[in-house]
């Protein structure tokens, strides 16, 4: 009787162990399907239109057309930016590719590096109009689940991670991320600077069915001292696309001509 005794524990113990393992979430894995979510995993073209506001009133404004192609070695985009509107900006480029972003202008004909946290327009960043994969920039950690109001003021269950910067080349040195808990759609996100400092919080909105998939078509950025400066981000227009290297390649700017 003591040696079925001793077995049963043994099981039981074996199965609550393996209950547990598989209740608990891994954080990597749940940013990469939120990953997944927002962005196609094939090569595929958007228009992403910026849209700034000061107090409620539109202020600016920047449309960009884009292009991004998943690298098979980093697992990271590569990712061609052309500014469509306004007329004063039509023409400029800005190329993502490995850990390197330029900005060509064909005024002078000239391709600079720049900065991925630079701002673009608004709160909207370099880094932000590019196509980006946080589970390959950022450490994730789970921090455990909460009840919280997405950009439709509607509460959802989530789980709450921080993502810690893998080097300095990324945008954010930290990011909290909120994801709902039944499927991993990025709820919102805080992006902070290196001090710690609150530079920005994003809420992602409005699902649609974009490529096979559900993803948010806009995201709204507050600034992190002045909750009326908000800058609205649009994405439309998505399709697959077959991209040309020679598109990513910064020797080849100069030459680029949209089709």
């Amino acid at each position: 009787m003591s040696d079925r005794r001793t077995i049963l524990l043994a099981a039981i113990t074996v199965l609550a162990a393996s209950t547990s393992t598989l209740a608990a979430p891994d954080a990597q894995q749940m940013v990469a399907a939120s990953d997944a979510i927002r962005n196609p995993q094939q090569s595929f073209s958007v228009t992403t239109t910026l849209i700034e506001y000061r107090s409620g009133k539109q202020v600016d404004s920047n449309v960009l057309a884009v292009w991004s192609k998943p690298d098979s070695n980093s697992g990271q985009y590569r990712t061609l930016v052309r500014f469509t509107a306004p007329a004063r900006d039509a023409g400029k480029l800005m190329l993502k590719s490995g850990d390197d972003l330029w900005f060509y202008d064909p005024t002078n004909q000239a391709s600079i590096r720049i900065s991925p946290e630079q701002r673009l327009l608004g709160q909207a960043a370099n880094g932000d109009v590019v196509t980006v994969n946080f589970a390959r920039e950022y450490q994730a950690e789970l921090d455990g689940e909460e009840e919280v109001t997405d950009g439709e003021r509607k509460q959802r269950h989530s789980h709450k991670l921080t993502l810690q910067a893998r080097s300095a080349r990324a945008t954010y040195a930290k990011v909290e991320l909120w994801l709902d808990a039944r499927d991993n759609r990025p709820i919102k996100a805080k992006f902070h600077a290196d001090s710690g400092r609150l530079l920005k919080t994003a809420y992602y909105r409005r699902y649609q069915s974009e490529m096979g998939a559900e993803r948010p078509t806009e995201t709204v950025i507050i600034d992190g001292l002045d909750t009326n400066w908000i800058t609205v981000m649009r994405f439309s227009d998505y399709s697959p696309r077959n991209i040309p290297e020679v598109w990513l390649q910064r020797d080849y700017l100069s030459r680029f001509k949209p089709e």
